[in-house]
């Protein structure tokens, strides 16, 4: 069985995916200066010490340093790797970045990605070296907590309708369990978290798939069913997570580890029986839940890579690794990054964007913030929902804001009618709500009521700054300031003028009530003139208004004109 590969775009129309370069995102500045910029991996989400039950801490500007470098609106996929410690995690992470990075040029045909001398890509890799995820030879564990690279792969894939989509790949990497220093609530917690992140899970075990193995897997199996069940009104058969891959290392068992087609049909056949079905009632129940919990669940093998690679000197010289076991890893990384598995991370049935994936490891986090307990299956289902909520309302609240910018924000000029802008304003508030009603489908009827409540609110909150924004480019807004004065100067002239002119010279009234008209206007005018000279800005822009409102005048006749 042949696995599809990873293509780059060189304007064939066979092309699927292509790999995208940011220059101008690569160099987006973290939040915190303490953040190196040079792509590396970071510790997201740190573990504490048996003192404090080993609880969670999310360091919340490390990841928004990286969810930073994505364009906004933009699908995720991430792939994460877990397993029992010292299995090679980081070290197969770090090849992952190499086949990224080393990616020039392709064709359908499925052979390897090969530079202008004609050589693969992994025989361009001298040596590994350790500046990526971090991974040493030995005994001893080497990550803690939960890591992920701090540089997102930029992808377009040709979708099968023809379209492009653009998706950011993040790579993923988590503290080995099963050691002597985890507890086993701590390694489900582990488990638990990098599970529900991830769209692309490779689980790596060691010789072979145990019982064992398939047991951690079902550990979500209460919080699938609860999640299904709150959801399937709106979503029916959504299952909560999306791929998982075993991965088994050191497999003994390849009939002929030369034929690559061979061996890969034998890991199908290998993973059929392992997932069947089971007279045994508790095994028949761990496969199902597995089933239910999980939209694919496949298999891949490797070769034993070499004694050289597991010693504790060796320092990633690709020359000492096994040449088997080097071709089975460039037929992975093909098969992890193809356009059939490489899909977007989905939550609740819906492709989520970075921002919105942000949220959601945050409120996955804090649910171990006291401690790596497991948490009660309702505990994660309102974590997803509050998480869910809060995207909801931001998203909808942007899309008020996004049209209302154009319609009337602060770098428009034209001034809308009252009216109007009042149905504008409804229309993409019904729209908004609408948005809202459609994400926000699941978690307690009291959380989504009270987040639709701060949608309405905030969205009202807004039009009242749009309307103020468009009552000032009202061109008749502010004239009375100065027609009242102006009015009052142009009734004392014309008093003045009957008074001379209808008057006796010999008339003491006559004379004074000239005088005193004469005094007013006069008053009026400097003022206006002080007025003029400490506001020209002012006068230039009521100027412009009586200019809009004469074309607005204008404008009536005409129109009616053309309508008879």
């Amino acid at each position: 069985m042949s696995t599809p590969e990873l293509i780059v775009e060189k304007g064939s129309e066979s092309d699927s995916v292509v790999m995208v370069d940011h220059t101008d995102i690569n160099s987006v500045e973290s939040e915190d200066a303490n953040i190196p910029s040079e792509p590396h991996a970071m510790q997201v989400i740190s573990i504490g010490t048996e003192e404090d039950q080993y609880a969670f801490t999310f360091h919340e500007k490390k990841l928004n340093a990286i969810m930073s470098k994505i364009p906004p609106g933009w699908k995720v996929s991430v792939v994460s790797v877990v397993g029992a410690f010292r299995t090679g995690k980081s070290f197969l992470l770090t090849w992952f970045l190499r086949y990224l990075s080393h990616i020039s040029a392709t064709t359908a045909t499925g052979e390897a990605v090969t530079d202008d001398d004609g050589k693969p890509w992994y025989e361009q890799i001298n040596s590994l070296g350790n500046d990526a995820f971090h991974w040493a030879g030995g005994a001893d564990r080497h990550t803690t907590g939960i890591w992920m690279w701090s540089q997102p792969h930029f992808i377009n894939r040709k979708l099968p309708n023809g379209e492009m989509e653009s998706l950011a790949v993040l790579l993923v990497d988590s503290q080995g369990m099963f050691d002597n220093e985890t507890t086993m609530s701590l390694t489900a917690s582990i488990f638990g978290m990098s599970t529900l992140l991830s769209s692309y899970q490779i689980y790596n075990v060691e010789k072979r798939i145990q019982e064992d193995n398939l047991q951690q897997l079902a550990l979500f199996s209460e919080y699938a069913r609860l999640a299904v069940e709150a959801d399937q009104v709106h979503q029916e058969n959504v299952k909560p997570f999306q791929k998982i891959e075993f991965l088994v290392r050191d497999w003994q068992n390849f009939e002929d580890e030369d034929d690559y087609e061979q061996m890969e049909k034998e890991m199908v056949e290998y993973f059929e029986k392992v997932i069947a079905d089971r007279d045994a009632k508790d095994l028949q129940e761990t496969r199902e839940q597995i089933s239910s919990c999980f939209e694919s669940a496949s298999c891949y093998a490797f070769c034993h890579p070499g004694k050289n690679v597991t010693k504790k000197t060796y320092t990633g010289d690709v020359t000492q690794i096994d040449e088997t076991f080097v071709k089975l890893l460039d037929r992975y990384c093909k098969r992890v990054f193809s356009f059939e598995n490489l899909q977007p991370k989905s939550i609740q049935g819906r492709h989520v964007t970075a921002i919105e994936l942000g949220s959601y490891i945050k409120a996955y986090a804090e649910m171990f913030a006291s401690g790596a307990s497991f948490p009660e299956a309702s505990t994660m289902l309102e974590a997803t929902s509050h998480a869910n909520n809060i995207n909801a309302v931001n998203m909808a609240i942007g899309q008020y804001k996004d049209t209302m910018n154009r319609i009337a924000g602060p770098k428009c000029s034209n001034y809308i009618r009252a009216e109007e802008l009042k149905e504008d304003h409804r229309m993409l508030l019904a729209k908004s709500l609408q948005f809202f009603d459609n994400m926000a489908t699941f978690g307690s009827k009291q959380s989504i009521q009270g987040a639709r409540k701060t949608v309405v609110d905030q969205i009202n909150d807004e039009f009242d700054v749009y309307q103020s924004l468009n009552v000032g480019r009202n061109p008749l807004a502010g004239l009375e300031t100065y027609i009242i004065p102006l009015s009052v100067a142009f009734i004392s002239f014309m008093f003045r003028f009957i008074a001379d002119y209808t008057c006796s010279p010999y008339s003491h009234v006559c004379r004074k009530s000239s005088e005193f008209f004469s005094h007013v206007y006069a008053v009026v005018l400097c003022f206006m003139l002080i007025v003029g000279m400490t506001k020209a800005q002012q006068i230039k822009e009521l100027v412009q208004r009586v200019k809009s409102v004469v074309q607005m005048m204008n404008e009536g006749p005409s129109k009616k004109k053309k309508a008879d």
